[in-house]
C-alpha cells in the first residue's frame, strides 16, 4: 500500500482518538461548543444556497457565501485577505492572490480524497493525447516550489485545492444564428464577425475576456500571436485597436459580469452571441431559450476550478475550511454540479450518485436518454440531445489557452478597462 496513504489514515485515525479521548475529559463542555463560521467568498457559479444548506447540515458549521463578479471578488481578495476564510474561483486567480500574501499553502496531507483527483490538474491534461494548451495550465501553478514559487515538480503542499473545472466558449442562439457543427464550422471568429454586430456580449473579466476577443481575432485573419497565453505589449495594442474599433461600429451590447445577468442578456434578446459559462447556458434551456454552446474548431479556452485558505485562517476556522474542501470533492457536490455542465477533479466519486442517463450524457457525450433536470429544477435537456463538444476527455483534448494572468497583465488591465469605459 502506497506509503503517504498509509500515513494519512494513520494521521486521521490519531485525529479520531485524540477527539475521542477530549470528550471522555471534557464530557460536561462538549455541548457548548460554539458553531465555526466559515465565510466563503466566490462567485454565483458554485457558491449556490443548495449547496450551502447541505454543507451546513453534514458539516455542522455555519457557511457565508460571497458571491461576485470574477474580477470583483479577486480584487477583493487580493487587497484583503481578512475578508474570506476561504477563496473559490479559477485558477487565473492563482499567480495573483499567491504574489499578493493572500492565501497559505495547503497541506496535501489533510485532504481526505487527494489521491483521488484525476490527471487534469497534476499534470495539465486527461490522457496522453491531449493538447495542454496555451497559458497556465493547473499543473503549472499547482505545487508550491522549495523556492516559494509555484511549479508543476510535486511537493507535499499546494496553492489550491482543485475540484470544479470545465472548458468554455461561447453561446448562441440558434433563432438568430444557424447551428454550426461541432469543431468544424463553430468557429471563435463569430464573436467578431460583422454579421453579429450590435448583439454580441463579452465577459467583464481581464483574464477570461481578453481570450475570447483574442481568439476571435485571430480567427477571423485580424492578427496572429507568437503566444496566446503570454502576449507582448505590441500585440495587446493591435487586439485592443480593433475591439476599440468594433465598439465604436456599436459592435458590442455589453459585458456581462455575472452569470445570472449572461442569462438576462440572453433572455431579453439584448444579445444573439456571447461569451458563456455552462450554467448560463443549461439557465437559458431552461427558460427554453435554444443556445448552443459552441465547440470551436480552434479549440476552447479552459479553466479549473481553485479553492485557496486566506492567509488570515488559523484554528478552528482553518480546520472548518479543509472540512469543507474536502466534503466538495465527498461526491455530492460533484453529482450536483455535473448538472449545470461541469466537472469534478474526482468524478468517480460522483459517479454512484448520478443517474445512468446523467452519467452518460454529461461525462460520456451519449444521447441523453430521458429528460435531464439542471441545477435549479428546470428541464434543461431533452431525450436525444447530445452535450455540445462530446465526452469529457474529447472536450478536455481541445483545449486552445487556459485562462492565465500573463507577465503584461497590468497593461492588459489598463486596456480592457479603457475599451469598457470608452
Amino acid at each position: 500500500m502506497d506509503k503517504g496513504i498509509n500515513r494519512r489514515h494513520f494521521l486521521r485515525t490519531l485525529g479520531t482518538g485524540a477527539a475521542v479521548s477530549a470528550v471522555a475529559l471534557k464530557a460536561p463542555y462538549v455541548f457548548a461548543k460554539k458553531t465555526v463560521t466559515l465565510r466563503v467568498m466566490g462567485t454565483h457559479v458554485t457558491l449556490q444556497e443548495e449547496l450551502r444548506q447541505r454543507a451546513m447540515q453534514e458539516l455542522g458549521i455555519n457557511l457565508e457565501f460571497t458571491p461576485m463578479g470574477s474580477a470583483a471578488v479577486l480584487e477583493k481578495a487580493a487587497s484583503d485577505p481578512s475578508s474570506f476564510d476561504l477563496y473559490e474561483q479559477w485558477s487565473d486567480s492563482i499567480n495573483i492572490l499567491w504574489q499578493a500574501g493572500a492565501i497559505q499553502p495547503i497541506e496535501v496531507e489533510r485532504l481526505t480524497y487527494w489521491d483521488e483527483i484525476n490527471s487534469l490538474t497534476k499534470t495539465g491534461k486527461l490522457t496522453p493525447q491531449a493538447k495542454v494548451g496555451a497559458g497556465d495550465a493547473p499543473n503549472k501553478i499547482l505545487f508550491i516550489q522549495e523556492d516559494g514559487t509555484l511549479g508543476s515538480k510535486p511537493t507535499e503542499k499546494i496553492s489550491f485545492m482543485p475540484y470544479v473545472h470545465n472548458v468554455d466558449s461561447f453561446g448562441y442562439n440558434t433563432q438568430h444564428i444557424k447551428k454550426g457543427k461541432a469543431y468544424d464550422t463553430e468557429s471563435w471568429g463569430w464573436l467578431l464577425d460583422d454579421t453579429n454586430q450590435g448583439k454580441v456580449a463579452l465577459v467583464n473579466a481581464p483574464t477570461i475576456g481578453i481570450f475570447d476577443a483574442a481568439l476571435s481575432a485571430q480567427a477571423n485573419g485580424l492578427m496572429t500571436f507568437n503566444d496566446i497565453g503570454n502576449m507582448t505589449i505590441d500585440e495587446l495594442d493591435t487586439l485592443f485597436a480593433i475591439l476599440m474599433q468594433k465598439k465604436q461600429q456599436g459592435h458590442f451590447a455589453g459585458f456581462w459580469t455575472s452569470v445570472p445577468q449572461s442569462v438576462e442578456f440572453m433572455a431579453s434578446n439584448r444579445v444573439n452571441i456571447q461569451s458563456m459559462f455552462s450554467p448560463g447556458v443549461t439557465a437559458c434551456r431552461g427558460q427554453g431559450i435554444p443556445v448552443v454552446y459552441a465547440s470551436p474548431k480552434e479549440g476552447y479556452r479552459a479553466w479549473h476550478g481553485v479553492m485557496c485558505l486566506s492567509t488570515n485562517a488559523r484554528g478552528a476556522v482553518k480546520d472548518a475550511a479543509y472540512e469543507y474542501m474536502n466534503w466538495w470533492l465527498s461526491g455530492y457536490p460533484g453529482a450536483f454540479i455535473a448538472r449545470q455542465g461541469y466537472y469534478i477533479s474526482n468524478p468517480q466519486r460522483s459517479r454512484p450518485l448520478m443517474s445512468d442517463a446523467e452519467w452518460q450524457y454529461w461525462y460520456e457525450g451519449q444521447e441523453a436518454s430521458v429528460a435531464l433536470k439542471g441545477t435549479d429544477g428546470n428541464i434543461s435537456i431533452q431525450p436525444g440531445e447530445r452535450r455540445d463538444g462530446g465526452s469529457y476527455i474529447q472536450r478536455f483534448s481541445n483545449i486552445a489557452v487556459w485562462n492565465t494572468v500573463m507577465e503584461n497583465y497590468d497593461y492588459s488591465l489598463d486596456k480592457w478597462y479603457e475599451l469598457l469605459n470608452a
